[in-house]
């Protein structure tokens, strides 16, 4: 009953939250106007702005900004014990991530949707504005980086995922093309769609099907990565009512019913067990089977900082600051939705995140695989998680999460491999998501660092001379940034020789660089909130100690990697730390310089600045 009650009372926790400190902060300090002019109706243009309902841009958000990261983070965490993870989890969403994808949503929404990069660059300065896109740029690497090898390694651990990802696709597009043409409902579309995913996991291990998909599977991890990579360069240079928006909420309907299963599965094995593991119809008890505390598993990091970064997305997360400011606050149709976008699915994802650790501490123990027989209890757990490399890969922590709760499911009357497949289908699906999103505003990033070194190096008349130019392209700034990322990907374990086979299985030594590099993000960003609340005489009381917060636990854990990536001589990922934390503080040293003369100076869309009335707008 401890488990269910964990679940149903961080549920509660979560809707109070948002009725009340949700509430505050678009009432008293954002002062939310649902009658006030926004960037999608503003500058419609129907490709990037785009006027769209609140359900379905928090089906994009939500999605894009889960993927796989509330679901890898606590999954590796709870190595630590579960109260820390759970913990982390509760408060930190409320009022550190929540408060920045929120304050994000709103800054971006008040400057024509800018990204978070081109408004530091009117709130601080210039140098900052250039500053800060090249630690996105190297962020959004790393992110383009991670995801392709957690989705490789979902879709090799579990064949059956492969043809329900790979059909989904086609029929969003199919969708997104209808919806724009007739401007129906994209709800019935987007069930039928579902219900044809389930059907293909249903038969996914069945004759033809079965084949065609432990063939795919087979290939090589890399080789996995480039077709992944090359699909996030289709979808993130087309509309976004083509692919992203019809695909996003089919997305947003599976993780509604995945998590309505997880927690009605929850439920039915908190009062009778899980299904029966013996003929005599025993059932295994659903109890917590890890430590409540663990301070120093073997050859895990510290739990003190590590546990803030390798819980990103969950807890708080700066890569979803590009998505509130590169994507979803173009098509917000209200302001009044930003709430409902932007608090909410930050709150949402940390749901998930707890369901993730609950399915990982007690589900696990309802029966693991492990050498070739079923494991229950404590020692499923530790199958998993008794030392920091014993499972082996990230595919392998992924493992965990898929296999405890699939087990809900199966107390349910699913079939094991049906519900394995499922939660395979469910991980990898949202992983997707966020590959495409982080591809497009990669884009984004790299076009407008391009666009900056050419307009200093070209005149007006021939911008094109300039090497660089092409980056100023979709084309060819999304092409650099999968080759790039690419690259990155195809990282073989430590002290292994690079072949086909070894490039990309080193995938969980960028966890702890994606998740330093994130939260340092994450405290850029609030950085930039600051100064925005700051400059229009706005309560900053509530936003200063998470920008402290995520600016120093980040920048000790970088420092702590860096170190080891030299001893390591992991060079490459050592000069990509460095980079960060030097870029780091030198926007920490140019907001300094700039706090003492900003309150009250408003910036306007052009760069200069003007003094003007309280909690007055940008846009």
């Amino acid at each position: 009953m401890q488990t269910l009650a964990i679940a149903l009372g961080a549920l509660v926790f979560y809707l109070i939250a948002y009725h009340t400190y949700g509430k505050f902060l678009a009432r008293k300090i954002f002062k939310l106007n649902p009658e006030a002019r926004v960037p999608s109706v503003e500058m419609e243009d129907g490709n990037d702005y785009v006027p769209t309902r609140k359900g379905v841009i928090f089906g994009h958000h939500f999605t894009s900004i889960a993927g796989t990261g509330p679901i890898v983070g606590p999954a590796l965490a709870v190595i630590w014990g579960w109260v820390p993870a759970l913990l982390w989890v509760l408060f930190g969403s409320i009022l550190i991530g929540a408060v920045h994808d929120f304050g994000a949503l709103v800054v971006s929404i008040r400057n024509r949707g800018q990204t978070v990069g081109d408004i530091a660059g009117r709130i601080l300065s210039q140098r900052t504005r250039l500053l800060f896109l090249s630690v996105l740029f190297l962020a959004l690497t790393i992110v383009l980086a991670i995801f392709g090898l957690v989705i490789a390694a979902v879709l090799k651990q579990y064949p059956a995922a492969i043809l329900p990802c790979l059909i989904q696709i086609p029929i969003a597009v199919v969708i997104g093309f209808y919806l724009h043409r007739h401007g129906v409902n994209l709800l019935i579309p987007s069930l039928v769609t579902l219900g044809l995913m389930y059907l293909t996991v249903a038969f996914g291990n069945i004759g033809f099907l079965a084949t065609m998909n432990e063939t795919l599977a087979s290939m090589p991890v890399i080789a996995w990565v480039c077709i992944l990579l090359v699909y996030s360069y289709i979808a993130s240079v087309l509309p976004v009512w083509t692919l992203l928006q019809p695909r996003d909420f089919i997305n947003s309907l599976q993780l509604i019913s995945t998590l309505g299963l997880i927690v009605v599965g929850l439920v039915i094995t908190a009062f009778v067990g899980g299904a029966p593991v013996s003929p005599e119809g025993k059932r295994q008890a659903l109890e917590i089977a890890a430590p409540a505390f663990r301070a120093a598993p073997e050859g895990a990091p510290s739990i003190f900082p590590f546990l803030f970064i390798t819980i990103a997305c969950g807890a708080i997360s700066g890569f979803h600051c590009l998505v509130s400011s590169g994507t979803s606050s173009k098509q917000l149709k209200s302001e009044s939705d930003a709430l409902f976008v932007g608090y909410g699915s930050m709150i949402t994802e940390g749901f998930l995140a707890v369901l993730v650790i609950l399915a990982c501490v007690a589900g696990l123990g309802l029966g693991a695989q492990a050498d070739g027989e079923t494991l229950f209890g404590s020692a499923a757990y530790d199958a998993r998680y008794d030392s920091w490399s014993a499972a082996g890969s990230l595919g392998a922590k992924i493992g965990a999460f898929v296999e405890g709760s699939a087990n809900f499911l199966i107390a349910l009357g699913l079939k094991a491999q049906f519900a394995v497949a499922l939660m395979g289908v469910f991980v990898a699906s949202f992983a997707a998501t966020t590959l495409d999103t982080a591809c497009r505003l990669q884009r984004y990033v790299v076009q407008e660092l391009a666009s900056t070194f050419t307009r200093k190096k070209t005149s007006p008349a021939s911008p094109s001379s300039h090497p660089l130019s092409i980056l100023t392209n979709k084309h060819g700034a999304t092409i650099f940034a999968i080759v790039l990322a690419g690259t990155l990907a195809a990282l073989p374990p430590p002290e292994v020789t690079w072949t086909l086979n070894s490039a990309g299985k080193g995938g969980l030594i960028l966890w702890p660089l994606f998740g330093a590099t994130n939260q340092l993000l994450a405290g850029l960003a609030f950085l930039v909130i600051t100064f925005w609340l700051w400059r229009r005489s706005l309560p900053v009381w509530f936003i200063i100690p998470p920008t402290i917060v995520m600016l120093i636990l980040p920048g000790i854990a970088m420092t702590i990697k860096v170190c080891e990536f030299f001893q390591n001589s992991q060079f490459l990922l050592a000069v990509l730390g460095l980079a960060t934390i030097a870029l780091q503080l030198w926007i920490i040293l140019e907001a300094k310089a700039a706090w003492p003369r900003a309150r009250g100076v408003i910036e306007d869309l052009s760069g200069s600045t003007e003094t003007l009335p309280d909690g007055g707008r940008s846009c």
